[in-house]
């Protein structure tokens, strides 16, 4: 069976493309092909093009010349850094939007096996067409799931995150990054056969990101996507595209290769650009020497000729601009820095966490982590002052607390300069070195009259960062501060954090942000906070051996027996007549015949969920049958379940 995703996306092809503003050219005639399961990476310095590649491939821009080609039967879904949502419905209706498409390939279906019925010229061609028409309309209705829908929908909306809980609720009620999370979810369950996406993992957390990971691992089609982070580029990519200099290069690696590969491209274009540089020299001072004397003025003007006709060799731009800086001395605080003590936060009915028990200690480096809306940022903000909470928070004796909030540059003043912004605050001698300062975050020269509200994200970022160092703190509390930061610039500040003296507690999403930065963490979930000792790659390896068995998504009820061999399971058991230990036995023989079952159906369901991930699996499956048997399987396990639990009485 030819699966029909593929079919339709033979390749998308990019010609000559240019885009120019006031008369200069972001790029330049560039040209490459998107193929089927190309999973591209598309990197490049600020400003080099790369959120407007997407724009004109997704067809919201329109580019200065050049061709976007593509079959007519081609999809694509685009996931733009930003975007307005304004609606109200619930979480669900909202994602249900995706399947506007199968609701129309259901019509064209319809209206295809109408026509087929009432036709008679079985052997034309118009008849064989149809039939090829109505063969691929229905697998395309089988794979954007358009036989199950509302499973599909809570498995990507869990995934993503998103609660049983939630599923109902007015999409007005959660935040920016949340309703961005519904969009991916929606565009996720149109599979289209090009997926465009644009710092996807902006708004995620962890457990999200690692399961956008996985899925996109196994999407059946091909992907483009702009980001950040170095570890999701390395587990999604297969190609990277660089665009340079208003030229790209590609690469048929994933980023971490792709970043070897342009070292050794580099290295080559410099030995090229001095050999060149030599020629040019040496064939400069024999035009020099010649171009005056009779007898080799020809041979200096066939020099100068070779000069005008040499293709010079240029060097790419390297981002050679970084921002440099340290933490100042921390002051010595007590042995203690923070102690929680049965501490609670609430905000209305909504519990957010309580009865944390939690000790930080002078120079440790502490990560809070936790899907979002679990409390990392509430506790963060509880330790710098700003949120009152419940029970016992002490902070130590001669602690200095630096705080950058997770939304820190929305607090700077727009209207203020930057060098007024860094001024208003700077005391003492700091304020003779405020542009040396500015200068070390790349605010240098006209840059620092530049107001706040005209500055990028990464640069009021940067800003905000700068105002850290304006006293000594032996507490920095960081909440996602590597946010709207290059790559660059998130490696020199954790060189920065690495090298402070004091105790940090932070909270990042960044895998590699925080690899080896942090030598305890604290996992938020469900209300309750817990303890691992070791950097965030310990701590995921040990979640993610708990996630082989799924235990943070069970029911406690369920959670007991899967952890529990069936015959370990004891009923207990008092002095009593023939009559009750017969029933007992009974009881026994059940639980263990129940428990059978259990296992035998939850096998069936992990084949079945195992052909749900592998879409061209899937396909050759061709079962009609096939979500409701599986529906009818996964009730049956809550059924077996809520037996299992009446017999534990």
């Amino acid at each position: 069976m030819v699966r029909v995703g593929v079919r339709l996306l033979n390749m998308i092809s990019v010609s000559n493309l240019t885009v120019s503003f006031g008369g200069k050219s972001l790029f330049e005639d560039i040209s490459f092909l998107i193929n089927p399961k190309d999973r591209i990476g598309l990197v490049g310095k600020n400003g080099a093009g790369k959120s407007t590649i997407l724009k004109i491939l997704s067809g919201n821009q329109t580019p200065s010349s050049g061709v976007v080609s593509k079959n007519s039967s081609a999809t694509i879904g685009y996931l733009p850094q930003e975007m307005k949502v304004d609606n109200d419905c619930t979480v669900m209706d909202e994602t249900r939007k995706a399947f506007s498409q199968a609701n129309e390939l259901e019509a064209l279906l319809d209206k295809i096996t109408e026509e087929v019925s009432t036709r008679t010229d079985y052997e034309s061609d118009a008849y064989m067409q149809l039939l090829d028409d109505m063969h691929e309309a229905n697998e395309r209705f089988a794979l954007i799931g358009g036989f199950k829908q509302d499973g599909a929908v809570e498995k990507v909306l869990f995934g993503l995150g998103f609660k049983p809980s939630d599923l109902n609720r007015a999409t007005s009620e959660f935040s920016g990054g949340w309703r961005m999370r519904i969009e991916l979810a929606k565009i996720l369950l149109q599979q289209p056969t090009l997926l465009i996406l644009d710092e996807p993992t902006n708004h995620l957390d962890i457990d999200a990101i690692e399961w956008l990971e996985d899925f996109l691992k196994g999407y059946y089609g091909s992907i483009i996507l702009v980001s950040h982070d170095r570890d999701f580029l390395d587990a999604v990519t297969n190609r990277t595209i660089e665009i340079t200099s208003g030229r790209i290069y590609d690469f048929k690696a994933n980023y971490s290769k792709y970043m070897n590969l342009r070292e050794e491209r580099l290295e080559q274009q410099s030995n090229e650009k001095k050999n060149q540089d030599k020629y040019i020299e040496h064939t400069q001072e024999l035009i020099n020497k010649f171009r005056a004397k009779k007898n080799k003025a020809a041979f200096a003007q066939s020099l100068i000729k070779k000069l005008d006709k040499l293709e010079v060799v240029e060097m790419d731009e390297t981002e050679n601009a970084q921002i440099h800086f340290r933490f100042a001395p921390a002051p010595r605080s007590g042995k203690v820095v923070v102690k929680a003590e049965g501490v609670g936060k609430s905000f209305g009915e909504k519990n957010i966490f309580h009865d944390v028990d939690m000790e930080i200690e002078r120079n440790d480096f502490v990560a809070l982590v936790g899907q979002n809306g679990q409390g990392k940022s509430t506790m963060s903000k509880i330790v710098a002052g700003i949120l009152d909470y419940t029970g016992e928070l002490t902070i130590g004796h001669n602690v200095s607390i630096g705080y950058y909030a997770q939304n820190q540059s929305e607090t700077l003043d727009g209207e203020k300069t930057v060098l007024e912004t860094i001024d208003d605050v700077a005391t003492g001698d700091m304020r003779k070195n405020i542009r040396n300062l500015l200068g070390s975050f790349l605010f240098g020269g006209d840059a620092v009259d530049k107001k706040v509200k005209v500055l990028s994200g990464g640069e009021k970022a940067r800003l905000a960062l700068c105002k850290l160092l304006l006293q000594p703190y032996n507490l920095l509390v960081l909440d996602e501060p590597t946010n709207h930061l290059d790559m660059r610039s998130k490696d020199m500040l954790k060189n920065a954090v690495k090298k402070f003296d004091g105790t940090l507690i932070v909270v990042s999403h960044d895998r590699n942000f925080m690899q080896g930065l942090t030598n305890k963490v604290f996992e938020f979930k469900d209300g309750v906070v817990k303890p691992y000792i070791g950097d965030i790659y310990s701590f995921l390896e040990e979640r993610k051996i708990t996630n082989l068995a799924e235990l943070d998504k069970q029911k406690p009820a369920e959670k007991s027996l899967r952890n529990t061999d069936a015959k370990e399971v004891k009923v207990k058991t008092e002095p009593v007549n023939n009559f009750q230990d017969k029933e007992k036995k009974k009881a026994q023989q059940a639980i263990a015949k129940i428990e059978q079952q259990i296992a035998d159906a939850e096998k069936k369901l992990h084949q079945m969920d195992a052909l749900l991930v592998n879409e061209e699996t899937f396909a050759k499956h061709n079962n009609p049958t096939f979500f409701k048997e599986y529906d009818t399987i996964k009730h049956g396990i809550d059924d077996l379940m809520k037996q299992w639990e009446a017999l534990q009485i």
